[in-house]
């Protein structure tokens, strides 16, 4: 078979021949990448997706680039604050494995020249596609635009908009100054959106743009979606060079509220949400909007060969359940040493673990389970069936509910030496947890998770999944096979109601199901933990996730 080569010139191009099935040209804007432990220019979820489809894209040898910011603080660290509490810490990252790659070009922001610098990060360091990463924190640059780059998802609105405004218009003049065109532009959300005024520019087409351009949407709520006075991001340079009229005839603006994801839609051949729920729920949420592009749906996906700890793996593949079982007891030891240098407590190997990790948001409710002290209460001094407890995950810096909520369960869970919350929350941590949990546990209220992919990890890890049914589970669970799943509350009822029914039924599901099987029947048990292990992957690798968008999205 004869290879095809990289789009991308020397010494940017790929480390690897690629495969002619994936020879269409590709690049693929995302505000965040988790790469890496040691490159932490990601938040949560988006970014771990986006770290997937890098290393799979490159595992299946495709003609794909990725292109994001080097954010300079990161998003944040996490540590403890002198009582404990959450402490958010705002830290200087260095890189010496990235490259500089001597370009330099500005882009206007807010009517004023902004210099970008952009670096370059070799496939074969960590296993990707070649990326390259776009700063404005140097010297040519005055501090206001220095700072651009500084903080992922910056609270301060209009610092976003240029962070937008970067990203997009910064990335298309980058593939102007490589001499390159893709055939396909993949916005992983609509932040890179500004790239495609870019390039009606150019040939001044909306079929040329439109040919070009895809869409994948994670956001299920159409008032989730990012809107901006189209004056101010006017002001800001966000559409270039193009008149007032001419953006509002492409993108069918006609007030002053400019919806990002809306335009995206119109921008674009095609679209999808990120799990079958998630497509069809996009199609009833957009369907009223006039001239937007076919939505259908990719179902996210997690890059096993990362994620998937050898010694499990190789339990699995063997079917040797002997080993499986204590190759899990030693990770939940690995897991618990780090519980007890971070909070003093020792937790048992033996004891039935359940673990909430992932982004703190409100409808993603890391709370629910406590709602009822009483019941909480008895779950944790339950000696006859016992069950250890851990929490962990990032809420926005900003987002007080949410900071709130996290230094609550650590205030509840303080005298409980069998419960407790972990910071630091970050690729290895959230490695560590899945690794090391015997139940995984995913409450979001249903149809408000897009898809959410942490539990496929967790699967992947001998990790029993405890959810409701919203997102990728609905494509993957059986329950009491596969999983434990909540049975879906009444739509009619009110938030309230709702939650309050959802807690009820974890706890059914816990003592009818959960530890009944942990305690009672082992063998059970791990053909429960087999058959997770075994359902997750091909369906949730995101080699089968990376393969779909080329052959149904980039069509």
């Amino acid at each position: 078979m004869t290879m095809a080569s990289s789009f991308l010139p020397k010494p940017f191009s790929h480390h690897y021949e690629i495969d002619p099935k994936y020879a269409k040209s590709a690049v693929y804007f995302s505000c965040e990448f988790a790469i890496d432990q040691i490159f932490k220019i990601y938040s949560g979820g988006l970014g771990f997706l986006a770290g997937s489809h890098m290393r799979s894209a490159a595992d299946l040898k495709q003609n794909l680039c990725g292109i994001g910011i080097l954010w300079t603080y990161g998003y944040y660290n996490q540590a403890r604050g002198e009582d404990r509490e959450l402490a958010i810490q705002f830290r200087k990252k260095e890189y010496a494995f990235l490259e500089d790659t001597g370009i330099r070009f500005t882009v206007p922001v807010h009517g004023h020249p902004v210099w970008v610098k952009v670096v370059f990060l070799p496939g074969d360091i960590f296993g990707t596609v070649p990326m390259f990463f776009l700063s404005t924190d140097v010297e040519e640059n005055d501090a206001l635009s220095r700072a651009i780059t500084h903080r992922l998802y910056d609270h301060d609105a209009l610092r976003r908009i240029a962070q937008y405004t970067i990203l997009g218009v910064g990335g298309a003049t980058l593939l102007e100054e490589l001499g390159v065109d893709p055939e396909v532009w993949h916005l992983n959300e609509a932040h890179g959106l500004s790239a495609a005024f870019k390039v009606y520019e150019k040939y001044r087409d909306l079929r040329e743009l439109k040919k070009r351009f895809v869409f994948t949407t994670h956001t299920p709520e159409e008032a989730g979606n990012e809107k901006h006075s189209f004056k101010l991001l006017r002001e800001f340079s966000f559409f270039g060079n193009l008149m007032e009229q001419e953006v509002r005839d492409l993108v069918g603006v006609e007030g002053d509220t400019f919806n990002h994801s809306l335009a995206a839609l119109r921008v674009s051949h095609i679209a999808n949400g990120v799990s079958k729920l998630h497509g069809e729920v996009s199609r009833r949420m957009w369907q009223g909007y006039p001239n937007i592009c076919e939505i259908t749906h990719v179902t996210n996906a997690q890059n096993k060969k990362f994620w998937a700890d050898p010694g499990l793996e190789k339990a699995r593949a063997g079917k040797d359940r002997e080993l499986l079982a204590n190759r899990k007891r030693e990770l939940k030891g690995k897991l618990f040493r780090e519980v007890a240098d971070q909070t003093g407590k020792l937790f048992d190997p033996d004891v039935l673990t359940i673990v909430w990790a992932r982004r703190f948001a409100g409808y993603k409710r890391p709370d629910l389970i406590t709602r009822d002290l009483k019941r909480f209460r008895k779950l944790l001094t339950n000696t006859e069936t016992p069950v250890q407890m851990i929490w962990a995950g990032k809420p926005y810096p900003f987002d007080y509910g949410a900071l709130e909520m996290f230094n609550h369960l650590i205030q509840l869970t303080r005298d409980f030496p069998n419960a407790t919350v972990l910071v630091g929350y970050e690729l290895d941590l959230s490695r560590r947890l899945k690794e090391g949990s015997d139940i995984w546990l995913n409450n979001p209220v249903v149809t408000r998770e897009a898809s959410g992919t942490s539990g496929m990890t967790a699967a992947m890890n001998a990790s029993v999944n405890l959810s409701t049914n919203d997102g990728w589970v609905c494509e993957f669970a059986r329950n009491g096979e596969n999983s434990f799943i909540f049975p879906v509350a009444d739509p009619e009822l009110g938030p309230e109601e709702r939650d309050k029914a959802d807690m009820l039924s974890f706890y059914k599901l816990l003592d009818e199901q959960v530890l009944p099987t942990y305690y009672g029947d082992k063998d059970g048990w791990w053909d429960i933990v087999m058959q997770s292990m075994n359902d997750v992957a091909p369906a949730f690798d995101s080699d089968r996730m990376v393969d779909e968008y080329y052959t149904k999205i980039y069509k």
